[in-house]
């Protein structure tokens, strides 16, 4: 995860809880609200774990970047070529 997204996750954690207080002020200690309480504290807990943790780098993710040039392709690659499921060109001689 993200830093931004750590973040955005510990502040709906935060969000959850303040939800499940005014719960517990209509219901007062039901079961139901119990155990959401303990699920917001287990969320709380492997966010926490997460935002200790490095991210795994993805599946065929590289660090290696590629160096695109900005100069123009050789116009002669292109010869022939059909451009992207359009058709041919029209001028040419079939």
């Amino acid at each position: 995860m993200t830093t931004t997204e750590v973040m955005d996750l510990q502040r709906t954690i935060g969000h959850l809880r303040q939800c499940i207080g005014s719960l517990r002020e209509v219901y007062g200690d039901a079961s139901a609200v119990r155990r959401l309480a303990n699920d917001v504290d287990r969320l709380d807990i492997d966010a926490h774990d997460l935002s200790e943790s490095p991210p795994r780098p993805t599946a065929g993710a590289t660090a290696e970047r590629v160096q695109v040039p900005d100069t123009p392709y050789d116009r002669s690659l292109w010869q022939g070529a059909d451009d992207e499921g359009l058709g041919g060109n029209p001028h040419e001689n079939t």
